[in-house]
């Protein structure tokens, strides 16, 4: 499953629909990104995403913060750029320091400017199928599924991973799509003899490698949303693939998709501020 090009598609609509909202409004759509601390790979991803947005014609404000940031602290600079008018969507990269309590922080992003789906209010607009921001990985995870025509009705699903912002959205929006979810986790027991009933498969365990081939049910269709040091993904991407009928690649598969749905949502977020109607544009 190429999510580097579907990506790319998809990031050119975006690019046009936010060319069309600067022209209208005057404004181009603005993404607020805050890094707590210099954690080597949070910075990469913020400059990844910050030239991601340029390239789709969508500005950036970066708020960087020290280490020592208490969490009274980052939630006031959070709570700024939710007043801010000119900030359409935000982006807390995360893991914040350990200090920090992170969901308070997430909890400081305005509803309509969560285009991370990371708030407890997309949580539950995820969870009874209402409109709101997905949260993006599980998103782009959707999408992919929807542009390689996987049929998820009666499907069994098996999500590997409970993250609040992963694993368990993932789940819920397959439920949606009338898919059978079961979620494994690391107290699993007999993990293995669950993956092996899975029709549909969601590796978000954090493990490098940690599904292998021989787990993988004869015509699966794998989504490996693992990110690993050596470049791999949680799942053993040349066995399991001898098996799986789809299975997105590490790097190139899931991880392109991520970026791209926080820009589009960050383009409708804009659009809603603006009262635009994004069909109309």
């Amino acid at each position: 499953m190429d999510g580097t090009a579907l990506a790319r598609r998809l990031s050119e609509r975006t690019a046009a629909l936010a060319a069309k909202i600067t022209e209208r409004t005057g404004t181009a759509p603005c993404l607020a990104t805050v890094l707590v601390g210099e954690d080597p790979a949070s910075v990469t991803y913020v400059k990844m995403k910050q030239n991601r947005c340029a390239k789709a014609g969508i500005t950036s404000r970066h708020v960087e913060l020290p280490a020592e940031t208490t969490t009274e602290e980052l939630v006031a600079a959070i709570t700024a750029l939710s007043e801010d008018p000119e900030i359409s969507g935000i982006l807390l990269q995360h893991p914040v320091p350990h200090h920090i309590d992170e969901r308070a922080a997430f909890e400081a992003i305005a509803p309509g400017k969560d285009v991370d789906g990371v708030t407890m209010h997309s949580f539950a607009a995820m969870g009874f199928g209402l409109p709101g921001f997905v949260s993006c990985t599980p998103g782009g995870i959707m999408r992919l599924l929807e542009e390689y025509d996987v049929d998820l009705t009666g499907k069994h699903a098996v999500v590997v991973g409970r993250s609040a912002i992963l694993g368990k959205p993932a789940g819920m929006l397959l439920l949606e799509k009338n898919a059978t979810v079961t979620y494994c986790h690391s107290r699993t027991q007999d993990l293995p003899s669950i993956v092996r009933q899975a029709d549909v498969l969601v590796a978000a365990v954090g493990k490098a490698e940690f599904i292998r081939g021989e787990d993988i049910k004869p015509g699966a269709v794998v989504l490996d949303a693992g990110y690993n040091e050596g470049n791999v993904g949680d799942v053993h991407f040349e066995s399991a693939a001898a098996r799986a009928s789809l299975i997105t690649p590490v790097p190139g598969g899931v991880g392109p998709m991520t970026i791209a749905v926080l820009l589009e949502q960050t383009v409708q977020a804009a659009a809603a501020q603006a009262g635009l109607d994004l069909a109309e544009l």
